[in-house]
């Protein structure tokens, strides 16, 4: 099979796991699908291969653990040592323009420094200390976060917009979500790091993924590979194609094309998901709140929280304030002041 059907394979199979992902998450019918061929694959592995699968599953998903930082930064590092070894000195013998090569390094140097921030960074970790001023901070909506409740957890009241995490096991404010890439929560005092090292990381991988275009495409015009024709499996002289051009160029350079490809991907979803979360910090919206209320273009009714004795109320967002007051909450969040405790 041709290498650019296999790639377009490829590529639509990525897209379309990362949907099915998402309709997974907010389809309770696919979710019934899903548990039942679980429940028919336990019948077939065997118990001892399932307790293995389910304790690796358990301490990659349900801990705090470093195995997707490390996964992370060996990725990083296996991409911009395979730009450094080949598409770099390739494109300063092609007279590339030095800063245009640079650029990629600025951003990975910007990149894990705010990757750094959002790892170590207090994502807004409610203590008895700051329980009362984080109380303060937004409205309760009687509706996703109710008055005078408790977490079972941490015996605290619980700020509006809060959440317990299982795997820090804290109450964090304004919890967004947990990210395993950072081993750490995205909260109300570390969104913002975590918005700036996503904006970096694919500002990283479309700048590679460029210039390695870049250096193909001039690679094609200097050697004039478009004027040639080939001999077909027929006998036939034929022109060059794009087809033919792109499996040429895999054959001649393999690990630059490869890497091409996966940087689109990576550039693709990295971007949609930046897309999402800026979204999120236009609207005032957090991951969880978005979870848990309406999605539009999934299912068409809000989320309604039930009383026995009362008519069903729908959850709205009241706290956006216009798109520069909710950014401003984003990047200059409000930090309690801490007070001596009287003996």
């Amino acid at each position: 099979m041709d290498f650019l059907v296999l790639f377009l394979f490829y590529l639509a199979f990525l897209l379309i796991c990362v949907v099915m992902i998402c309709i997974f998450t907010k389809s309770q019918h696919l979710k019934a699908v899903v548990l039942g061929g679980t429940q028919v694959c336990s019948r077939v592995i065997p118990q001892c291969l399932q307790r293995a699968v389910q304790t690796l599953l358990h301490q990659l998903f349900h801990t705090r653990h470093p195995t997707f930082i490390i996964l992370h930064l060996l990725l990083q590092g296996l991409v911009y040592a395979e730009y450094t070894c080949e598409v770099f000195g390739y494109c300063r013998e092609l007279e590339f323009s030095l800063p245009y090569l640079l650029l990629p390094y600025v951003l990975l140097s910007v990149n894990l420094v705010f990757f750094t921030l959002t790892c170590t960074a207090n994502p807004g970790t409610i203590t008895k200390a700051n329980e009362s001023l984080l109380l303060q901070v937004y409205k309760f909506d009687d509706v996703m976060f109710p008055k005078n409740s408790r977490c079972p957890t941490c015996d605290l009241r619980k700020p509006a917009r809060s959440k317990h995490c299982r795997l820090c096991d804290h109450c964090v404010h304004r919890f967004d979500h947990h990210c395993v890439w950072v081993n750490n929560c995205i909260g109300a005092w570390n969104t913002r790091y975590f918005l700036i090292y996503l904006l970096t990381l694919t500002a990283s991988a479309a700048t590679i993924a460029t210039v390695t275009a870049a250096f193909l495409l001039r690679l094609v015009t200097v050697s004039d590979l478009y004027q040639e024709t080939y001999l077909d499996d027929v006998g036939h002289f034929q022109a060059v194609d794009t087809v033919f051009l792109i499996q040429h160029l895999f054959l001649a350079f393999p690990r630059i094309v490869f890497l091409l490809g996966f940087v689109i991907v990576l550039s693709m979803l990295l971007a949609g998901y930046l897309c999402f979360a800026l979204y999120l910090a236009a609207t005032n919206q957090t991951t969880n709140e978005w979870y848990k209320g309406d999605w539009a273009w999934c299912q068409r009714w809000p989320l309604v929280a039930w009383s026995p004795s009362a008519e069903p109320r729908i959850h709205q967002n009241i706290h956006s304030h216009g798109f520069r007051s909710n950014l401003r909450e984003i990047f200059l969040p409000a930090t309690p002041s801490y007070k001596k405790k009287e003996k």
